[in-house]
């Protein structure tokens, strides 16, 4: 058996990275071009339709296909997509660049020009509309609606040559990696069937009991860990990976799992980015995804598995991969190890509810955390990183971490 197919029609990936000569092309002509700036969640987007990840897009979308994914979670050409990947620019400069003109691609932070887009279309959006659709709210608090009320007044669309990955492929040297490089390992190791484990916390041991139920069902898991921008309070990528790779050293078969990580920052949409994370995990080569508890959720605003019941609501030919979808899982003393609501017949008082947001709360105020609730060799990593902050960290709980 082979690997899924990427998404779309041509069911091929399109990325969209100039290699060679026409790269260093790309980057001399780039010198010349109207600059625009890209935020970090603009230029995770665009290093994913370089490498492939957002297969089969061509670029930022316009104005028909960002109303089309809002509202009915596909493009106008019927291709299945959840959320809007889309690019805006503020009016001035907006205004001095006519339909059909190149320019360059910038990211804000750094200032390294990323890639060359040929601007085919201008157009204003409604910004609570799509923060209605995407987030089901249009409160300022959550860090995704804050992102696109936050984004300047026009949208600038058209297909992209992308010419760098910024520093990921340095910076992640060998957990990085492209969905082709992903193939290639699953084709390697002799898997077709994969569990993508998304993650943007260490592992716990809810993460790593769900991981290993993903092994028992499929060939390997794939831990696919977020390297973009987080919210205020969440461990740096650095520290997660070494908590992970500790883990993965100690209390996995080696066979059976792999780690990788992919450039987007998070957008907390919760159901809708559950989906998209099935869609781009597709292209990396993933027959399925695990979606537990409040998946790319934040906060009370989204039902504990809401994100279950929208791969329900969607068509069943609109992504090949399709959810592993698992009940709340826990330490339970009475059954005297990891269980789930499907499983374990005991009450609340012999449950420890675990949770990335209650085990970063507990470090952060310098609590003692059970091994029930994490390996000592994950606490270890997680204790050091604390020790070392000069400044202390406030996180909120909220009802679906505090079980």
């Amino acid at each position: 058996m082979s690997l899924v197919n990427p998404h779309g029609k041509d069911k091929k990936l399109k990325p969209l990275l100039l290699e060679g000569a026409e790269l260093d092309a790309a980057k001399e002509k780039a010198k010349s071009l109207k600059q625009v700036p890209m935020t970090s969640r603009e230029t995770g987007d665009l290093i994913m339709l370089g490498i492939g990840g957002f297969t089969p897009l061509e670029g930022f979308m316009g104005y028909e296909d960002w109303k089309d994914v809002c509202d009915d979670y596909k493009m106008s050409d019927g291709t299945f997509w959840p959320i809007p990947i889309t690019l805006s620019a503020d009016k001035a400069l907006a205004d001095s660049i006519s339909e059909h003109e190149e320019v360059a691609l910038v990211d804000e932070e750094s200032g390294e020009t990323m890639g060359i887009m040929t601007v085919r279309e201008k157009y204003t959006i409604d910004k609570e509309h799509e923060c209605k659709k995407v987030f089901c709210t249009t409160e300022t608090e959550h860090p995704g609606v804050a992102k696109v009320m936050a984004q300047k007044e026009i949208n600038l669309a058209g297909p992209v040559k992308v010419i760098s990955q910024g520093t990921f492929p340095t910076e992640y040297k060998g957990i990085y990696m492209t969905p082709a490089e992903s193939r290639k390992l699953f084709s390697e190791n002799g898997w077709s069937t994969v569990a993508a484990f998304q993650t943007r916390n260490p592992m716990h041991r809810s993460h790593e009991y769900l991981a290993k139920i993903a092994i028992e069902i499929c060939d390997g898991t794939y831990i696919h860990m977020l390297l973009g921008k987080l919210k205020p309070g969440d461990i740096p990528a650095d520290v997660r990976q070494n908590a992970i790779d500790a883990l993965i050293e100690n209390y996995f078969n080696k066979d059976t799992i792999a780690i990788g990580g992919y450039p987007l920052d998070m957008r907390y949409a919760g159901p809708r980015e559950a989906l998209l994370h099935a869609l781009f995990r597709q292209n990396f080569g993933c027959s399925h995804l695990i979606v537990g508890r409040d998946h790319a959720g934040v906060g009370d605003y989204y039902g504990p598995f809401d994100a279950h019941k929208i791969f329900d609501e969607i068509p069943a030919d609109a992504l090949e991969t399709k959810p592993l979808k698992i009940d709340w899982t826990f330490w339970c003393d009475k059954c005297d190890g990891m269980a789930s609501m499907k499983t374990c017949p005991h009450g609340k008082e012999d449950r420890l509810i675990l949770s990335g947001t209650k085990l970063r709360k507990m470090l952060s105020e310098g609590e003692e955390v059970s091994e029930k609730f994490s390996r000592p060799e994950v606490l270890k990593i997680l204790r050091s990183y604390y020790e070392g902050l000069t400044e202390k960290v406030e996180i909120k709980m909220h009802k679906h971490a505090e079980g």
